[in-house]
């Protein structure tokens, strides 16, 4: 079934009663060409190009619960090119150009607004920085743009620019990025691989990894096994715990990244705005509600939920940047794994093991690449070679030491990033 606005109109008039399932719910086949461990944003999207890029139908999702219940279903939806090193750089806008065609490809309503992403900063050192990462950007095809106090003043009128501690310098301003409704995302690319003849398997946790002299012949899973050529595993935070299953300890470490949402407001915050001298941002919902996050809670855990001081600490930072919000009420906050690497920066490679693909180290960045992310992973899958926007994101750079993208500066500590 495909959308339009006539189709809408008539289901709106009508009791919406002529929708149809937007996917199948197929029952596991014996034998796949390829499996797709993880149903979230990136493995959907990668089983959405391997069938539109590639012509590989054969090809079946494995997902432990609901489709779009991990990861993709509880982050604060930012979607951003404004990454300064190579290799980081190329990747995140060849994802934003997919950001942006992502409706018309997809024939689903994912709520695209590029309201804008404004970094402020506070500090002739924080002003350097933007000015470079600016030129980064603008070198590689992207828009930047570098705004003084005033301009910014102009912009977002509601900020405290005379905070003592820290004050307002600028901003730099990306006009492309803005949000996405995340659920949408998993729902687009989901509705796109059914159509295309994948099997999207629901409730189907794999439980083992099938490796055979070196190769992988399959998995396990608690529906039975299932035989296949080629396995990706794609799982976010649960990366290190699968590719265990294979023999593999990855550089990964897992820690929980909070984010919050207040009550319904009318419309006060037009762009993406992030605290300089904070771990913090926050855009405003098409419901109204405020929607924010900050720093990881700092130790590493695989429960899906926060600490308090980390709640304390995230208000904090809000208040300091915008008072204004001081009386919204926070309505709940929620809780997402996130797969962090030494440098902050992804992996998608081949595992040293013939037929089985990584794809994971996201840190803060998953929802933004994930249909940059999908495209770069299926065609490693499909030709067995990098594809250029992700050719850096190689496993053994940790191993080696050359390649090492660490985008923030912090050096090789997970949790920094």
């Amino acid at each position: 079934m495909r959308f339009s606005g006539l189709r809408i109109l008539k289901e709106g008039l009508t009791g919406n009663k002529g929708w149809a399932p937007h996917w199948r719910n197929p029952a596991p086949k014996k034998e796949y060409d390829i499996i797709i461990i993880g149903g979230g944003g990136h493995g959907l999207a990668t089983a959405y190009y391997l069938a539109k890029e590639h012509g590989l139908t054969n090809v079946a999702v494995l997902e432990k619960g609901y489709l779009g219940g991990g990861n993709i279903g509880r982050n604060t939806t930012i979607v951003r090119a404004n990454y300064n090193l190579p290799g980081n750089s190329e990747f995140y806008s060849h994802s934003l150009k997919l950001w942006e065609g992502m409706e018309q490809d997809l024939n689903f309503n994912t709520m695209m607004s590029q309201r804008g992403v404004l970094n402020l900063f506070h500090s002739d050192g924080q002003r350097d920085y933007a000015a470079r990462r600016a030129n980064s950007m603008r070198n590689q095809g992207d828009d930047a743009e570098l705004l003084n106090r005033d301009q910014v003043r102009a912009m977002v009128p509601y900020l405290d620019f005379d905070n003592g501690r820290f004050p307002i310098y600028g901003g730099l301003f990306h006009e492309r990025g803005g949000t996405a409704r995340h659920d949408a995302v998993a729902w687009g690319y989901a509705r796109g691989a059914d159509q295309r003849g994948v099997d999207l398997i629901q409730n189907c946790e794999v439980t083992g990894i099938d490796v055979e002299n070196g190769k992988v012949t399959g998995v396990q899973t608690t529906r039975g096994a299932i035989r296949a050529k080629k396995v990706g595993v794609v799982v976010a935070g649960r990366s290190s715990q699968v590719a265990a299953m294979a023999g593999m300890r990855l550089p990964i470490e897992s820690h929980v990244l909070q984010a919050f949402v207040t009550e319904g407001l009318k419309p006060c915050i037009d762009h993406v705005v992030t605290f300089g001298m904070g771990h913090f941002y926050i855009s405003q919902s098409d419901k109204g509600g405020l929607v924010f996050g900050g720093d990881l809670d700092m130790y590493a855990s695989y429960a899906a939920r926060g600490n308090l001081p980390m709640k304390e600490h995230v208000m904090e930072a809000a208040m300091t940047l915008m008072p204004v919000i001081g009386k919204a009420r926070v309505l709940r906050s929620w809780g997402g794994i996130m797969d962090m690497s030494p440098d902050g920066s992804p992996l998608i490679d081949k595992s040293g093991i013939e037929g089985l693909y990584l794809n994971c180290g996201w840190c803060y960045g998953g929802f933004k690449a994930v249909p940059g992310s999908g495209f770069s992973f299926a065609h490693l899958i499909a030709q067995d070679r990098p594809h250029g926007p992700a050719a850096r994101f190689r496993l053994d750079r940790f191993e080696t030491g050359q390649g090492i993208m660490d985008e923030e500066g912090t050096g090789s500590q997970h949790n920094l990033h």
